[in-house]
């Protein structure tokens, strides 16, 4: 079952997070246990509020990934650039389809 992890975040240096968020993209291309697909979204009511979608094949396969030494890395290099403190919500994926 497919599996998608909500990070909720703010900060005031969105260009430097992005820039993390692509390195990260561009290490795990490919990656078996890698995410499988990202987005980024920003909340248009609160400015400097961000969520970042990310999706997995499988919970476990995320989990994997956590466990991964880049990845610890990675969400430190993301704290120092956060206003607050992350939150992290974990869902599986019931249904999924193309509306267009």
């Amino acid at each position: 079952m497919k599996f998608v992890q909500i990070i909720e975040f703010e900060t005031e240096r969105l260009d430097e997070m992005r820039q993390v968020l692509e390195e990260a993209g561009q290490r795990n291309a490919g990656r078996a246990n890698g995410p499988t697909h990202s987005m980024l979204l920003k909340d248009r009511d609160k400015p400097g509020r961000y969520l970042a979608l990310i999706e997995f094949d499988s919970y476990e396969e995320a989990m994997r990934n956590s466990d991964d030494p880049e990845t610890s890395a990675m969400a430190q290099r993301l704290d120092a650039l956060s206003t607050g403190e992350r939150v992290y919500t974990n869902c599986d994926v019931l249904d999924e389809r193309d509306l267009k």
